[in-house]
């Protein structure tokens, strides 16, 4: 397993943001990104997480496309699962990947697209950049 230093870590999940398209960047709203080693039971649960599966990012909060009459609320939360990550890839350069793929996955539950949604769009993005 490769094993990173949490700051190594949160700097690919930053490099991650960065590489969002600026007019996606643009637009979003209340929402704070995070680093956790590993998802708790209660995210596994909130996931729906089968019992072989495994969690690289969670988003809680209310997606864009739900809001309204919405202030006074607190960030809606995304976080990147370290541990999961670094034990799924079999190098640096496959974590930077997974990063930076799962930073795009969570930020696009964040502007409403749902699970199978997601799932063609990154199926789509990785045809586009075959």
């Amino acid at each position: 397993m490769i094993s990173l230093t949490r700051q190594e870590f949160e700097n690919l999940v930053d490099e991650g943001i960065a590489a969002i398209p600026r007019r996606f960047l643009d637009k979003l709203d209340n929402v704070a990104v995070t680093v956790e080693d590993s998802p708790s039971e209660g995210q596994k649960r909130k996931a729906k997480l089968g019992k072989n599966y495994t969690l690289f990012g969670l988003y809680e909060g209310v997606p864009q496309t739900g809001r309204w009459n919405y202030n006074l609320v607190l960030p809606d939360k995304i976080t990147i699962f370290r541990h999961p990550i670094e034990e799924a890839a079999g190098s640096a350069e496959e974590i930077k990947n997974i990063v930076r793929d799962t930073v795009w996955h969570e930020i696009a539950h964040h502007f409403g697209m749902n699970e199978q949604r997601v799932r063609r769009a990154e199926t789509r993005r990785s045809k586009s950049s075959s």
